[in-house]
């Protein structure tokens, strides 16, 4: 089932980033790229901080091929996308819990310490999107706006904890994956956000 999810993780992950690359007016290998990228960054990241060698997508092509086909395809129906604005949101959020869970999974294979593990499935989750928002030269979303990094937090944590407890790996899934979406959901809803650090040098001299 995770397998399956984040197929379809990385294809609405790879279809931001199309989208976000037709607003800087990139050409079609700059879209197909930035697709890449906010598709498959963040596993790509946690595999070379890991030590997790090969990098996963080398192994497996069909991902490649996934997230490219779907930014090129955002091309074509960039028309409509703005009628599937409530349906990308539920996807990117289905895709924060997934990537964040495979995360932590990766790490625990490896033997890390648990702050490593939760790291890792941060760093999976939205790292993609933060080289996403630094190649298309703007400030990272995911540090700014509704919660989004400290869902990834949370997600980390109840699954760790759930798996600490003995829980069987679906109900822990089904847990991550409904605390998770409700948590992001609420966020969007209610522009739910962390306390800002609003540093001006005239308020601290």
């Amino acid at each position: 089932m995770l397998t399956s999810v984040y197929i379809i993780a990385i294809t609405a992950e790879a279809m931001s980033g199309a989208l976000a690359a037709g607003r800087r007016n990139m050409d079609f290998f700059g879209v197909a790229v930035i697709a890449f990228l906010t598709a498959l960054g963040g596993g790509t990241v946690r595999d070379i901080l890991l030590g997790n060698f090969p990098i996963t997508w080398t192994q497996h092509p069909l991902y490649i091929y996934i997230t490219i086909t779907g930014g090129l395809a955002t091309i074509v129906l960039a028309r409509f996308m703005r009628h599937l604005h409530q349906l990308f949101l539920v996807l990117d959020a289905i895709g924060l819990v997934a990537f964040t869970v495979i995360g932590c999974n990766v790490a625990l294979r490896l033997g890390y310490d648990t702050v490593v593990v939760v790291m890792a499935g941060i760093i999976t989750g939205i790292f993609g999107g933060i080289i996403r928002d630094i190649m298309c030269n703007r400030m990272p979303q995911v540090l700014r706006h509704e919660l989004y990094a400290s869902v990834s937090l949370v997600v980390a944590l109840l699954y760790l904890a759930l798996r600490h407890q003995g829980a069987s790996e679906s109900v822990n899934l089904l847990a991550a994956f409904s605390v998770g979406l409700l948590l992001r959901m609420a966020a969007i809803r209610w522009k739910l956000s962390l306390p800002v650090f609003s540093y001006a040098k005239s308020q601290w001299d």
